[in-house]
């Protein structure tokens, strides 16, 4: 069974996707796939004293990881009691599938003992049929499934190494019970369940650092494979670095360039927010296939869906809102390659399965039914479509239009057969934990069916334009007439045809982001004040001086901690409502009560991060760590929502 474990930190190119913990061990490591496969069990490094092994990730070391400045370069300093200093530099090659480890070893002291780096491999997320060898000459140890395979040289070439079989307890045929007398038998070659390791004599002057570097890469074929590690081998590790930097620092030069002006309650926090915003930026490149446009909502963790059903898949509801926040943020390529995605994985029904593998198949899923699908989907995607729509010139709006409208077509229908009545029909929830009829759910058809709208009357179908206007008002009208609660909120929905009233975060979806609720109209605006005071009542969690938002009354999933999404989700609201206000003595309480509100949320926010920066999913209420899946991408889509936000708010003339 493989442990569940969180990862601190992310790295990446267009073809890899690694995970790793705060120690530098590394968690996960995915090819070609950023969601298959996964090859690692456990892959670190460690230390022979010549009594025996410190591993990298052993307690006694004090860890402190941070990525460089504006990349995805990732930089771990561990300390030790007995004066040794292990300094690792990891970054994923600008191009090639090859994760470069820099190890810099020091001792306050001098040291004389051994260096190793162990492997326990999974290739092809396979343990029983695996095969290895190690090509000495070549300087390549290798290890294989199918057409599958990941291998490791080094810069110094490894002195020696072992091949082993995982499972065993004797020592000289198991790689990790092998290093435990600092010598290694030199097994060249076997097959079943694998480990590995090679090795360095380390012979240190006090003060004076040795360099090792690790390459791990991976390829489909062996020639590739081989071909591969000799050309990276050629490349100085310097020049890897500086092109790896580069490419970054050229990424994120295209983002929206923001102010953030000083403004009372930002003070120092304003760097903290520029610093969230490009790490935001950042890990969302890592976490999208850029060639099919899908992202995934998490790097998987949950392999054999213990505690959840997995997270290292791609629903349409976190990407929709994902390209389209990447979009404000100075990305709109996003949204052309999701949308084109989208135009093959939509269903022949015109609807959008729960979820996919990244390259559009669908995958494991407890959504094979209509009754259990979740149509909130479909219409946050036409959604989408159509914010994307509306920001495109002419000629390309008109082929966006031409070669998407069979698309919206499809959707808009499916939608308009399940809401006959002015409510959807049953379905799962966004949270994929009720099944009913819900306010969120309804406010996104809403919003689908007047993007489609939109749509339709600029391909001169005015027809089921009207037709689809026609259905989303009745869904708003039903939706309030039935769901508004006298206590100044709306209820979830129906639950077996019975009124559930438990206050859920995801009521938030009437105002943001699907405008069913207007701001501009009085009587809605003081729907949506009261709507965020009763989520504020009774959804807070104290934790890390302020308070998170859970997502409803009775969540007890992972011990219902509080959610980056929701508290991201209320502050945004606030802001979206701060916006809105105009300029007079009369509004000026309530434009600094609603900002301060937000930032206090969004302060809280990054708090819950981890110590690289990654947003998580949850915060544990208890200890105020970051929780579960991380990084989320839909956390990420949300920071940067509310970073552009707030700079809209306090960049402007009428609040300045």
């Amino acid at each position: 069974m493989i442990v569940i474990r969180q990862p601190n930190a992310i790295l990446g190119n267009e073809r890899l996707l690694v995970t790793m913990g705060k120690k530098g061990e590394i968690f996960g490591y995915y090819y070609p796939g950023k969601d298959f496969a996964q090859h690692v069990e456990e892959s670190q490094a460690c230390i022979h004293d010549g009594k025996g092994l410190i591993w990298s990730n052993a307690r006694e070391w004090h860890a402190d990881q941070r990525y460089i400045d504006d990349t995805n370069i990732l930089n771990t300093e561990l300390t030790h009691p007995s004066g040794l200093k292990m300094e690792i530099l990891d970054l994923v090659h600008p191009t090639l599938p090859v994760l470069v480890r820099k190890y810099r070893i020091s001792s306050s002291k001098g040291f004389h003992g051994k260096f190793f780096y162990f492997s326990n491999l999974q290739v092809g997320e396979m343990k029983r049929k695996n095969s290895a060898f190690c090509d000495h000459d070549s300087g390549l140890l290798a290890q294989y499934w199918k057409n599958y395979y990941v291998g490791i040289t080094s810069t110094p070439m490894f002195e020696e190494w072992q091949v082993g079989k995982a499972m065993d307890t004797i020592w000289w045929t198991n790689a990790k019970y092998d290093m435990e007398d600092g010598e290694l038998q030199r097994n060249n070659e076997d097959i079943g369940n694998l480990n590995c390791a090679v090795g360095w004599k380390l012979d240190l002057e006090p003060s004076k650092p040795v360099v090792i570097t690790v390459f791990i890469g991976a390829a489909s074929r062996r020639p590739a494979l081989y071909r591969r590690m000799r050309e990276v081998l050629k490349e100085p590790v310097e020049s890897i670095y500086n092109d790896t930097q580069e490419k970054w620092i050229r990424w994120l030069s295209k983002k929206k360039l923001l102010e953030l002006p000083e403004y009372p309650g930002l003070g120092s926090f304003r760097l903290e927010l520029l610093n969230a915003f490009n790490r935001s930026i950042l890990a969302l490149s890592i976490l999208n296939d850029p060639g099919k446009g899908s992202f995934l909502a998490a790097p998987e963790f949950d392999h054999e869906f213990e505690k959840s059903g997995g997270y290292g898949y791609c629903w349409h509801r976190d990407s929709a809102e994902i390209v389209t926040s990447l979009m404000e943020a100075g990305y709109p390529d996003h949204c052309a390659r999701f949308f084109k995605w989208c135009k093959g994985t939509q269903l022949q029904d015109g609807s959008w399965f729960q979820r996919y593998w990244l390259d559009g198949n669908t995958a494991p899923s407890w959504g094979n039914f209509s009754s259990t699908t979740q149509i909130d989907e479909t219409g946050t995607t036409i959604f989408a479509m159509d914010r994307y729509y509306r920001t495109l010139e002419q000629p390309v709006k008109a082929e966006f239009l031409d070669n998407m409208w069979a698309t919206v077509l499809c959707a808009a229908e499916y939608l308009m057969k399940r809401t006959g009545s002015g409510l959807h029909e049953t379905c799962l929830c966004l949270w994929e934990t009720h099944s009913g009829v819900f306010t969120y759910t309804n406010a996104a058809i809403y919003a689908g069916l007047i993007g489609a709208a939109n749509m339709a009357i600029d391909y001169n179908e005015k027809g089921l334009a009207d037709r689809w206007i026609e259905r989303a008002e009745l869904i708003k009208k039903t939706t309030i007439e039935r769901f508004w609660l006298d206590e100044g909120y709306f209820a979830r929905g129906l639950n077996n045809g019975e009124l559930d009233t438990a206050i859920d975060a995801s009521i938030l979806g009437t105002f943001v982001p699907f405008n069913m609720l207007s701001p501009d109209n009085k009587k809605e605006r003081e729907m949506i004040m009261s709507m965020i005071q009763n989520i504020e009542k009774y959804l807070r969690v104290p934790v890390n001086e302020h308070f998170g938002i859970k997502r409803y009354v009775d969540d007890n999933y992972i011990d219902g901690n509080p959610w980056i999404v929701t508290t991201l989700w209320l502050s945004k609201a606030l802001l979206e409502l701060a916006i809105t206000i105009d300029d007079s003595d009369n509004d000026k309480d309530e434009l600094q009560t609603l900002g301060n509100g937000a930032l206090k949320y969004i302060k809280w926010s990054l708090k819950g991060a981890t110590g690289a920066g990654m947003l998580p999913e949850q915060v544990n209420k208890y200890t105020g760590r970051p929780a579960w899946a991380i990084p989320l991408s839909w956390s990420c889509a949300l920071m940067l929502d509310n970073i552009i936000l707030l700079d809209k708010l306090y960049r402007s003339p009428d609040n300045g």
